[in-house]
């Protein structure tokens, strides 16, 4: 079981069963503030060093908003050129100095395992928020939420389930958290899909078949969703590559529409995508004709990480037994209750 008050978040390889239900009954107990029914400033005073060092909108705005949920303050550092590294300070510095400022820093970084580099020097518990190419933990945690709720729904649990896994599985990191956490489960089915450029890393398959789960490897998106359960989406992470034209290579080799779901995949697998998706008429992995399919879970998906990020937050400053003392009604109005 992992201590997570004042503990660094920076792999899932820290996680066991009971850690991830932890944070997912803590998670689901966030529900009533992340839609407004009412709030808690148990993190009152509270500082949040938001420090993105890499292009983001979903994942920077929901670490700082499930922050402000829970009363505190965030201070953000956005792009490496407005930050102190493009001077040539360490990150041993940086996080030295701003760990001072800070009660608990979220860090995303192009560099691979440069959060784990930064969380040596920082005194207060660091978040990873992406690391290159290796792990988003945050996002890991999130999509397994999102997936067991879904399950269920249809009276289904993770053991036992059939996932498919399509598009830039090399470079894309999300893949590799949420497969180490499936590790951790029973029987599961993967199906890998990809270009073989962009194929999942050795090490995270060897993970999978010693953890005793199936895995079919294939480049054909046709024919082989028919028994997915769950179905993942990848973009082709442009930003990688070498260079553009080596990623335009594989730019909307694989695309999901209304038809192709409907001819080819169950009538309730559950679709999912750690967005941004890319609508650009070249790449187009995921289509806005499915924007209305019961099955397309990509907008809850990005929901649930809002309540897992509050939920670490609780978890690392040890406050997660007092949310309710710190309680106190929403004076304005929102819908968001009613969706």
């Amino acid at each position: 079981m992992t201590q997570f008050e004042g503990s660094h978040i920076l792999s899932v390889n820290q996680l066991d069963l009971d850690s991830i239900n932890t944070i997912f009954n803590v998670a689901s107990r966030m529900t009533p503030y992340a839609l407004r029914e009412k709030r808690t400033k148990v993190l009152d005073g509270a500082i949040l060093g938001n420090l993105f060092f890499e292009a983001s909108t979903r994942t920077r705005v929901s670490f700082g908003c499930a922050f402000n949920l829970l009363g505190g303050h965030v201070r953000e550092t956005t792009g490496m050129a407005s930050s102190s590294l493009s001077k040539g300070e360490s990150l041993y510095d940086t996080a030295r100095v701003l760990s001072t400022y800070s009660d608990v820093i979220a860090m995303r970084h192009p560099d691979a395992y440069s959060v784990k580099e930064f969380a040596e020097g920082s005194r207060v518990p660091v978040i990873n928020g992406g690391d290159g190419s290796n792990e988003h933990p945050t996002q890991a945690l999130l999509d397994l939420f999102t997936i067991k709720k879904e399950l269920g729904h249809a009276g289904m649990g993770i053991d036992g389930m059939h996932i498919a896994m399509v598009g830039d599985l090399k470079y894309g990191r999300t893949v590799h958290s949420l497969s180490r956490l499936l590790c951790m489960h029973k029987d599961i089915q993967f199906t890998l899909i990809s270009p073989s450029e962009l194929a999942m890393p050795d090490y995270v398959i060897a993970d999978i078949e010693n953890a005793g789960h199936k895995i079919t490897i294939t480049e054909q998106l046709e024919g082989n969703l028919h028994h997915a359960d769950i179905l993942y989406l990848t973009r082709i992470q442009e930003e990688r590559f070498p260079s553009q034209e080596e990623a335009n290579k594989y730019r909307g080799k694989f695309r999901l529409n209304h038809n192709i779901y409907t001819q080819h995949c169950k009538s309730n697998t559950v679709i999912m995508h750690p967005l941004p998706r890319d609508s650009r008429a070249q790449a187009n992995e995921l289509d806005n004709d499915l924007n209305s399919h019961p099955s397309l879970a990509i907008f809850r998906q990005a929901d649930n990480g809002l309540l897992i990020r509050m939920a670490l937050f609780a978890l690392t400053l040890g406050v997660e037994n007092q949310l309710e003392k710190y309680e106190c009604p929403v004076n304005w109005y929102s819908r968001k209750a009613d969706r």
